[in-house]
């Protein structure tokens, strides 16, 4: 059960660091020289009536996200798709291992209490 909750916690780390480093280097190529205005994140692959009217952009690390706003106050996702599962994904599996963490200590306690001569 420990290297499963290590296996677990390390693909959690993985996960939200592939997410991460994402969101970072959508945030890096805004203002970055020429036709970095607004973020390329917001106009790469999406069609000229949903990028028409962009105002600014907010993003978070903490959950994973690029939004995209228009002037008129309505949000778009600048990766859609991609953010919910890393979130969906990196959560799970920090939540697994740290299930995994306290049924290692559970086992240990119950083996500890069935051994005989245990003290109390």
């Amino acid at each position: 059960m420990r290297r499963a909750a290590a296996t677990a916690a390390w693909a959690a780390a993985a996960v939200y660091s592939l997410g991460f480093f994402d969101v970072l280097m959508s945030e890096q190529a805004f203002g970055d020289g020429a036709d970095s205005v607004p973020a390329p994140a917001c106009r790469d692959g999406f069609d000229p009536d949903t990028v028409r009217g962009l105002s600014h952009h907010r993003s978070s690390y903490l959950p994973l996200r690029f939004d995209c706003v228009r002037e008129d106050g309505s949000v778009y996702s600048g990766a859609p798709g991609d953010y919910g599962w890393m979130n969906a994904a990196s959560a799970s599996l920090a939540l697994s291992a740290a299930l995994l963490v306290i049924g290692v200590g559970y086992a240990s306690e119950l083996r500890a209490r069935k051994t005989p001569g245990a003290a109390s």
